[in-house]
């Protein structure tokens, strides 16, 4: 069915919008400009009454379309880029941590130690392992990659890498690793990430860490253990 153009112009944009779908008011004021040609007895959108319409440039659909797509890529990478620059010395708590439901002492010094880990990076994790039994120090669990000892109350962890790092890890026990760590902070000591979970135990113990290097580079870190 053939509606004429006058009819058209006559309704209100709503209904316009509902015989052609696809275009909305202003798309189809468009369409009309540069399908009636001017000089031929036609009727321009000017002389109908549009001549306070703004003329735009010619856009298709897929022009708009491409528009849309390129301002949401623009937005998705700023907000990234908002992501990526966010302090990422700041603690990263889990939602249903214990960490998160443990009363924070109102510490005013700071005392580090016992010496709790040393972490060793070796070759070969089941021939490590095995030599390590030999040597007499007793297992206290292995998964992965990983095995760890106990040297006298002080935490023996054997991890596998290619090409095993020149030191090894001190790893210093504190109470309040979250106040430990912005009193650290407060002093100078610059950390290489905040603290962290590292492992949930079975009976819900948490290993929370954050490290740090000495004034060197040799490699430190701060840990704690956290109990339901």
């Amino acid at each position: 069915m053939t509606i004429p153009t006058e009819k058209i112009l006559r309704l209100a944009p709503e209904s316009v919008d509902s015989l052609f779908p696809p275009f909305p008011w202003g798309c189809l004021l468009d369409l009309m400009h540069r399908n009636i040609p001017a000089g031929e007895g036609n009727s321009t959108p000017h002389s109908l009454g549009s001549r306070h319409v703004r003329q735009q440039p010619q856009r298709t659909t897929s022009s708009r379309r491409c528009a849309d797509s390129d301002r949401v890529a623009r937005r998705t990478r700023r907000a990234a880029r908002h992501e990526q620059s966010r302090d990422r010395r700041t603690p990263r708590h889990q939602g249903t941590s214990a960490l998160r439901l443990q009363e924070r002492p109102n510490m005013t010094t700071l005392t580090l130690g016992p010496l709790a880990q040393i972490a060793r990076t070796v070759r070969d994790i089941k021939e490590s392992e095995a030599w390590y039994r030999t040597l007499g120090l007793p297992h206290l669990y292995s998964f992965g990659s990983l095995a760890f000892f106990d040297c006298g109350g002080t935490r023996l962890m054997l991890s596998a890498q290619e090409k095993p790092a020149p030191e090894s890890i001190l790893y210093l026990r504190v109470e309040d690793i979250r106040t430990a760590y912005e009193l650290l902070r407060s002093r100078g000591i610059e950390f290489m990430d905040a603290p962290h979970l590292i492992h949930r135990h079975a009976d819900g113990t948490e290993e929370w860490m954050a490290h740090f290097q000495d004034a060197e580079g040799r490699p430190l870190a701060i840990m704690s253990q956290v109990r339901p």
